[in-house]
């Protein structure tokens, strides 16, 4: 049953599988009511018919009574309605059996004696279907009356044809219905399949799944898919643009430092030809751009990780690894000044890779030693918020950042009028921010009161 079952729905389109499902689950109760209904009616009109003969036999039993007459022997009367009505005794051999017109059972003769209770039975006589009833009255007697049932018979079959006609248009009306409603309510995912055919022949994840007005007004689950289909679409969309600027920027970028890489290769492969100050020059510029060439890579392959590695991830101490890196900086920029506040927020933990955090504020540090003027300090501080977060801040004292650079610092490879002058790729900002949000926290940059840019590295609270 299992396997046919499977057979019949596995081939189906889901809109006819639902329409057929729907509709044999209406036709199951349509059915099941119009039986029930058959049965109740047959079941009144047998029991109409029962009443009649009761009240025949009531009506026979006074009238035998008031009129002191005999037994009655298979006489028929016209009383209340037509009906045939005889008497009959415990006693088989008693006068009159001969003349006896409905049918005496054993179970009639235990009636007459007293040992049997009244009782109904079906009957035929002279080729009629008959209704007798069989109740004990006085002097040891039981009376048979009997009406004829066909017309009750009649009733119950005209009733049956009416119910099965009707329950047959019920199964054409769920059938239609069932269609009905799985068609409107599968529109939407006929046309989310339209829709991912569509973007898989072309490969273009512009396109959208279209809702008219009343359905989007809806809300209900098939309108909560093509949302969220709608919504998955835009960020693959987001992320393919993404792929192809990263793909054009950095095919870009590496243009030039390998065109000079391969012009100072170029020129030591005629190093005979060239003075002792000449190779000199040309090997240190070959050491330089494949030093800036494998930078550029690792920020590329960087930039490319979505996540952290969970396995990595440990409570780290924020304020002593700002120190470590401020450390660090003054190495590197011996002629800035760094100047460090890390004490005030207390027992700075946050969960995070030490390795990337670390790559994140060495960024920072240097993009500020990088705008900043010989002798002008980089200020870092650390400091808890009111919620329990922490906010670590790195303020230079250079030119700042314009109003119309502002919103795209963070983007890669982007290098204001004032940076292109100087080294860098145009990625230390764009992988910090990554970082960053990998951790649960934001990166932002603002134009500090006074001059200079700041750069605020904010860490939510811990959950509780």
């Amino acid at each position: 049953m299992r396997t046919l079952r499977r057979g019949l729905l596995g081939r189906r389109p889901l809109r006819a599988r639902l329409a057929l499902v729907t509709s044999a689950a209406v036709a199951v109760v349509a059915l099941g009511v119009l039986a029930a209904a058959y049965v109740v009616i047959r079941y009144e009109l047998v029991r109409q018919l029962d009443l009649q003969l009761k009240q025949q036999a009531s009506l026979i039993a006074q009238q035998s009574r008031d009129a002191a007459t005999g037994p009655l022997y298979g006489e028929c009367t016209w009383l209340a309605a037509p009906a045939c009505a005889q008497t009959v005794t415990a006693d088989p051999a008693s006068p009159g059996r001969r003349d006896l017109v409905l049918p005496v059972t054993g179970a009639t003769r235990r009636v007459a004696a007293g040992t049997l209770g009244e009782y109904y039975s079906n009957i035929t006589l002279d080729g009629r279907d008959m209704r007798m009833l069989t109740a004990p009255v006085k002097g040891h007697r039981a009376l048979q009356v009997a009406v004829r049932s066909d017309t009750v018979d009649k009733g119950v079959r005209q009733a049956g044809l009416l119910l099965g006609a009707v329950g047959g248009g019920g199964v054409l009306l769920a059938a239609g219905l069932g269609y009905f409603a799985s068609r409107t309510s599968l529109r939407p995912v006929t046309r989310l399949t339209a829709t991912a055919e569509r973007i898989a022949a072309t490969r273009d994840p512009a396109h959208r799944i279209e809702l008219p007005p009343y359905e989007a007004r809806r809300q209900d689950e098939i309108t909560r898919l093509a949302d969220s289909f709608n919504t998955m679409l835009g960020e693959l969309e987001e992320a393919v643009a993404a792929q192809r600027r990263l793909v054009a920027d950095a095919s870009h970028e590496l243009r030039t430092p390998l065109t000079a890489l391969r012009t100072n290769a170029e020129l030591l492969a005629r190093a005979e030809r060239l003075t002792p100050a000449q190779r000199e020059r040309a090997s240190a510029a070959l050491g330089r751009q494949l030093r800036e060439v494998t930078g550029l890579v690792n920020d590329l392959i960087e930039l490319a990780r979505d996540e952290e590695p969970q396995q990595l991830v440990e409570q780290v101490r924020l304020d002593l690894l700002a120190e470590r890196c401020v450390a660090e900086a003054r190495g590197h920029w011996p002629d800035t000044p760094f100047v460090a506040g890390l004490a005030a927020a207390g027992d700075a933990t946050v969960r995070g890779v030490p390795a990337r955090l670390a790559r994140l504020l060495s960024n920072l540090l240097d993009n500020a030693a990088k705008f900043s003027p010989p002798g002008a300090m980089v200020e870092v501080g650390l400091t808890r918020t009111d919620d329990g977060g922490l906010d670590l801040t790195v303020r230079d004292h250079g030119p700042g950042i314009s109003a119309e650079d502002l919103p795209y610092v963070f983007d890669r490879f982007y290098r204001s009028r004032q940076a292109r002058a100087l080294p860098g790729s145009g990625l230390g900002l764009a992988m910090g921010r990554q970082i960053a949000r990998a951790h649960g926290a934001e990166l932002t940059a603002e134009q500090a009161e006074t001059g200079g840019a700041r750069f605020r590295l904010r860490f939510p609270p811990p959950p509780s």
